[in-house]
């Protein structure tokens, strides 16, 4: 399997991050299957960043083999949807942009990806209105909408199986709202779709 994810899809964000303008498609990065994180195991702060940052956003299931897919038919493609979470080695990151070199290891590294529980697409009437939020240690820090993404779960399928065959178990992260920021030891996590936790864990 592997993880596909999408960088800058809310409007807000782009202008959190202060770098960048919003494109004519999506922006693709790449994790591998070795990001996953899950059943509420702790994360693990690395030993090669201080400066952990969490990005919380919805993630969807692929269900099925495609390729070339248009958007009216990629609702076919997804059968589940949670919470995730991008975590990424911001000072990693900044030093590999400013000296113009390719970040992936700033967004890939083991355990990166963290997902909740799936709940099946068929659960609610429409999961590209969708809202979710993040909680720490009981307070929220992000939250939106899933309307509000500048590119639609089914356009970003559409942009992306172009390039890559989808197979069934791969992830696709959609993206996350305004409200990033660094992560410490000892923080609890938790991430919901409307009122239903769906991710819990703890920083270690």
């Amino acid at each position: 399997m592997k993880i596909i994810a999408v960088e800058r899809n809310y409007a807000p964000y782009k202008k959190e991050l202060t770098n960048g303008t919003i494109n004519k498609n999506p922006i693709i990065f790449m994790k591998p299957d070795s990001a996953i994180l899950k059943n509420g195991n702790p994360f693990f702060i690395p030993n090669f960043s201080k400066e952990i940052y969490y990005e919380a956003e919805l993630v969807v299931r692929i269900c099925r083999l495609g390729k070339t897919i248009g958007s009216q038919f990629a609702y076919r493609y997804y059968d589940a949807v949670t919470v995730g979470i991008d975590f990424t080695a911001r000072d990693l990151q900044n030093r590999f942009q400013k000296e113009g070199l390719p970040w992936e290891l700033s967004k890939g590294f083991d355990s990166s990806a963290a997902i909740g529980t799936f709940v099946p697409v068929e659960n609610y009437t429409d999961i590209q209105n969708l809202n979710f939020h993040l909680d720490i240690d009981n307070s929220t820090v992000q939250q939106n909408c899933a309307a509000n993404m500048l590119y639609t779960i089914d356009n970003i399928i559409e942009y992306v199986s172009q390039f890559y065959t989808l197979k069934m178990g791969d992830l696709l992260f959609t993206g996350t709202p305004i409200g990033i920021g660094p992560v410490s030891i000892g923080e609890h996590l938790q991430g919901y779709i409307e009122d239903e936790k769906l991710l819990d864990f703890y920083i270690r």
